[in-house]
């Protein structure tokens, strides 16, 4: 039986960008009027945030100046839009198929709002077949790249000789709340990005790839006010609970033992750690533990530092590190891992194989 490998990933990058640096004056603005000391904590969270850059849809003066949700939303749906062409076109083109050879395709977003979705508008402006399976997934955040996959495998897995794209489409920025003070809105402002990045499942004969051996999600009960978003006039206002490090770290190794057990490993058996960049303190966290397990998160880290946190997109570029730019010999195993709304965690367990 041909084997279901992930072939390639690709990212495309909105047009305006800006290191922390250079947001700052645009923060300093935007505080003015603030109580000192509260001002003087904010750009110390922007300035330590660990995010060195980030890429917007959006200029700074368009994210600090006062628009309509509505506003905000048609300019999410054009330019996410134009986005999520690029990045698939690209995947395709590495991975070597053609749009109209696609079977499934699986979108995902959490911070804009689109019916048709996005998926609709590819397969015309792609020219894909007119039978390809559609999969919008809108409400996992973060936790959706991987969640994405997770639901790729389990199609193509009675269908090995299919090939499935995923979409991950993430505008962060369009959720930023001007009038609003509080430390969720400050902590997401300075932690997340815009981005958008795809992936090309099927089989590839010969070719050495990742090829997912094992998956699972993890639920954590009456936690559901850790993570979301709360609809209101103004948009999609974050939902971010300072304790999400902690009771991530309370189940670390609930979420990672038993899964890596029932596949007969232990963490010593894996030589790459594919982990969604949540932010600084989770990130801080994760390391810690697995450091003391030989282990690091390099890759996870580089990400945040140069694109910033692009919610259900950003275990993607992760994932694209280890593709392109990571010598990995056949056999070698990699561990995917998100969180995400639900509250949730979604593991991946990946081999690479010819």
């Amino acid at each position: 039986m041909m084997k279901t490998k992930i072939l390639a990933t690709a990212k495309a990058l909105p047009a305006h960008t800006r290191s922390t640096q250079e947001i700052l004056p645009f923060v300093e603005a935007w505080l003015d009027g603030q109580p000192e000391r509260f001002q003087k904590k904010v750009l110390r969270i922007f300035k330590y945030a660990q995010v060195d850059r980030r890429y917007s849809i959006m200029s700074p003066e368009e994210v600090f100046t006062a628009t309509s949700f509505e506003d905000k939303n048609a300019l999410y749906a054009e330019r996410m839009t134009d986005l999520a062409e690029e990045a698939l076109a690209k995947a395709l083109e590495k991975a070597g198929v053609k749009p109209d050879e696609l079977d499934y395709i699986i979108t995902t977003s959490c911070t804009g709002i689109m019916i048709p979705s996005v998926d609709a508008y590819l397969i015309n402006r792609l020219e894909m077949r007119q039978d390809i399976i559609r999969m919008p997934i809108t409400e996992m955040g973060c936790a959706a790249g991987v969640s994405a996959l997770i639901y790729a495998h389990d199609l193509l897995r009675a269908q090995p000789q299919k090939r499935a794209a995923i979409v991950s489409l993430e505008s962060p920025t369009s959720t930023f709340q001007l009038n609003d003070f509080s430390m969720t809105n400050v902590v997401s402002a300075a932690i997340f990005g815009d981005g958008v990045a795809a992936a090309i499942l099927g089989p590839q004969p010969d070719a050495l790839k990742p090829v997912i051996q094992d998956h699972g999600m993890y639920h954590f009960y009456n936690e559901l006010h850790m993570m979301g978003f709360n609809l209101r006039n103004t948009g999609l206002q974050m939902v971010l609970d300072p304790e999400v490090p902690a009771k991530i770290e309370e189940h670390f190794e609930r979420i990672l033992f038993p899964f890596l057990e029932r596949n007969q490993l232990s963490v010593a058996d894996v030589e790459h750690f594919i982990f969604h960049p949540g932010g600084k303190k989770i990130v801080q966290m994760v390391e810690s533990l697995l450091h003391k397990l030989g282990k690091n998160i390099d890759a996870t880290k580089k990400v945040l530092r140069e694109y910033g946190n692009m919610s259900s997109a950003t275990v993607l570029y992760v994932l694209e590190e280890y593709l392109e730019h990571k010598t990995i010999e056949e056999g070698e195993r990699g561990l995917m891992l998100s969180f995400g709304p639900g509250f949730s965690a979604q593991r991946l367990l990946l081999r690479w194989e010819k």
